[in-house]
């Protein structure tokens, strides 16, 4: 029932004229207290001039808190910037009456203006601690009275800078949040052993699991702007074999009105654990480069596609086609743009492989920006069916970049991935051949071809991280394939955002790759992702080893062999020197093998791929055979 009241009281608000009346009472008390103090508590003083100059001063706090609006902010809430126009306010109105004593006496009047100047200065300081006090017990006691209803967590903040003094004022000017901050942790040694706000602040090192028990810590959060990635796994690593839930405050950059609230402070999760930084892009070019242009994209339903799609509608574009073959995730890319007002969008099934259809759709939509995302991209299962892979890999890209040209294409962003880098599968080989068609049709035409090659995307449909949340759903256990197996990671944000300033930096012919930081072992991951998930390694879940896939590498590279790079405006951004190739050769090869049917063999098929990639050198494969030959 007391619960219920406090709720409801929570939602109303005191009118801003009640605040005002209440404030003037204080202004009015505090006028009377300050007679009393002056004269050391003897009421020994006119009475009747004192009640005389009281509407004076009513009127007078009146004039003042109308110039400030003090009386418009909610009492609750009260904050810094409150206190602030409260201390202007009450000094707007010292300064009113010193005014008014002053002209008094230069006329010789001794009415109700002229007041003490002792008096007026203890009436200043009063008002100042009569009313920041007041509404400052307000604050606390509503906070309390909210908080002892919720179930509270006891919680350390790491950081005993600006930064942890920010977090702990957004915790605890929240009413509504289930936190309670009973200290700091911090690597200054300078700062350990000491108090902020009578917290104590504790190394690193203080913490064990008798202390967490004992203190009934649940939880810590990390306030240090700009942590290195390493250090954030190395505490978090440490946090989480404590038993405690690891959250972390967002950049400053990031804070709302450049102010910290307690709903943008968010558990790690496993894109904080990279290992690297976020990479972050911000090119005005790009408003320009798709100002009332027409965009293609491919594979749109697709992880990539479907997030290249939704940064490209933060354009003026005068059109959006989204293009796929596969039906469910488009219809539902659809329905998420239509239930978020995107305008001058249209989806269309279809195959990047029939051909027909495909100019049938340039020749309708007429495209200028071309975002080929289109690709079946799962190792293991192009490496049974190679002919899938080279009729959507290689002949689906065909299709679109031949057509690119034809239609007078401005721009076709062709979507790679690090496999295609000394493959060592038929998935990587044939988008390697992918990238050399786009290159061979370089400057035939308009069109300009850009490549993007990026690893492994965080998120993605079929990449590792929802197979390890589904195998911990399941119980586990979670299954890696070597112990020493390594990726590069990049979260879908970063992957697309890659592509859209691919396209407005690209002159055509370039291969774009950025430093993705250290690789990150994949055995790692999956006991991160154990430990984020609130479990313990191996007592919970453990990891088997299942060797490596057929085709599968143990470690991914960004460059091929011959090839160096060169900088770009931004410095994780660069640009594969690649080998010069034999045009007319390759052009003819990649014909020959995009006339393979469905009935040749697909040792046939890799070999003539491998005609293509000399440097494609099968792994763990049924394919070796081929390699052997050579």
């Amino acid at each position: 029932m007391i619960k219920r009241l406090l709720q409801d009281i929570s939602h109303k608000y005191a009118s801003k004229w009640m605040v005002m009346l209440f404030d003037l009472s204080i202004v009015a008390f505090t006028f009377i207290a300050a007679y009393v103090i002056r004269f050391n508590f003897i009421l020994d003083f006119d009475f009747v001039t004192m009640f005389k100059q009281i509407p004076f001063v009513f009127l007078a706090g009146l004039i003042s808190f109308l110039m400030v609006g003090s009386y418009k902010g909610v009492v609750r809430f009260t904050g810094f910037k409150d206190v602030i126009n409260i201390i202007i306010g009450v000094n707007i109105l010292a300064t009113i009456l010193i005014i008014t004593t002053f002209f008094s006496r230069r006329f010789h009047y001794d009415g109700i203006f002229n007041i003490s100047g002792s008096i007026i200065y203890i009436h200043l300081l009063l008002n100042i601690l009569f009313l920041v006090g007041f509404k400052l017990f307000i604050k606390s006691m509503y906070n309390k009275l909210m908080q002892d209803f919720e179930t509270q967590k006891r919680t350390l903040i790491f950081g005993a800078g600006s930064s942890g003094m920010i977090t702990y004022d957004a915790i605890s000017n929240d009413p509504k949040n289930s936190h309670v901050v009973v200290g700091f942790i911090d690597d200054n040694d300078s700062k350990i052993g000491k108090k902020i706000n009578t917290l104590s602040v504790y190394s690193l090192d203080k913490l064990s699991k008798k202390f967490v028990e004992k203190n009934n810590i649940e939880e810590v959060v990390i306030s240090i702007q700009n942590i290195e990635s390493a250090r954030l796994l190395q505490v978090s690593g440490f946090l989480f074999e404590l038993g405690l839930t690891v959250k972390i405050v967002p950049p400053i950059q990031h804070w709302i009105d450049g102010d910290l609230s307690v709903g943008q402070i968010k558990e790690v999760n496993i894109e904080d654990l990279l290992g690297r930084d976020p990479i972050s892009i911000s090119n005005p070019a790009l408003m320009d480069e798709y100002e009332n242009q027409i965009i293609l994209i491919t594979g749109a339903a697709g992880s990539i596609g479907s997030e290249i799609a939704r940064k490209a509608t933060n354009y003026n574009y005068k059109k959006l086609i989204l293009l796929d073959s596969a039906e469910s995730p488009l219809y539902d890319l659809q329905q998420e743009f239509i239930q978020n007002g995107v305008k001058n969008f249209i989806a269309i099934v279809g195959d990047v492989r029939d051909f027909k259809r495909m100019e049938q759709l340039f020749e309708t939509h007429k495209p200028k920006i071309l975002f080929h995302a289109a690709a079946y991209k799962h190792v293991p299962l192009m490496e049974n069916n190679p002919y899938e892979a080279v009729s959507v890999n290689i002949n689906g890209t065909r299709h679109m970049a031949s057509l690119s040209v034809k239609h007078g294409v401005n721009k076709f962003v062709l979507i790679s991935t690090d496999k295609a880098v000394n493959p060592t599968n038929v998935m990587g080989a044939t988008k390697r051949i992918a990238e050399l068609y786009v290159t061979c049709l370089q400057g035939k035409g308009q069109t300009k071809f850009i490549t993007t090659r990026f690893g492994n995307v965080l998120g993605s449909n079929g990449s590792v991280i929802p197979l390890f949340k589904k195998q911990i759903d399941a119980g586990g256990p979670l299954t890696v394939t070597h112990k020493e197996i390594t990726r590069y990671f990049m979260t879908i944000s970063e992957a697309c955002q890659l592509v859209l300033e691919a396209a407005t930096m690209g002159n055509g012919g370039e291969i774009f790759v950025f430093d993705m930081g250290e690789s990150v072992k994949i055995f790692d991951l999956a006991k991160n992702m154990i430990i984020l998930s609130g479990l313990r390694y191996p007592e919970d879940i453990d990891i088997t080893i299942c060797g490596l896939r057929p085709g599968e590498k143990i470690y991914e590279e960004l460059l091929a062999d011959g090839e160096n790079t060169r900088a770009t405006y931004h410095e994780k951004i660069m640009i594969a020197k690649t080998k010069d190739i034999d045009v007319l050769s390759i052009s003819n090869k990649i014909s020959n093998l995009c006339t393979v049917n469905s009935k040749s063999q697909s040792l046939e098929i890799v070999s003539l791929i491998k005609e293509i990639i000399p440097e494609y050198i099968s792994n763990n494969s049924k394919y070796e055979v081929l390699d052997s030959k050579k």
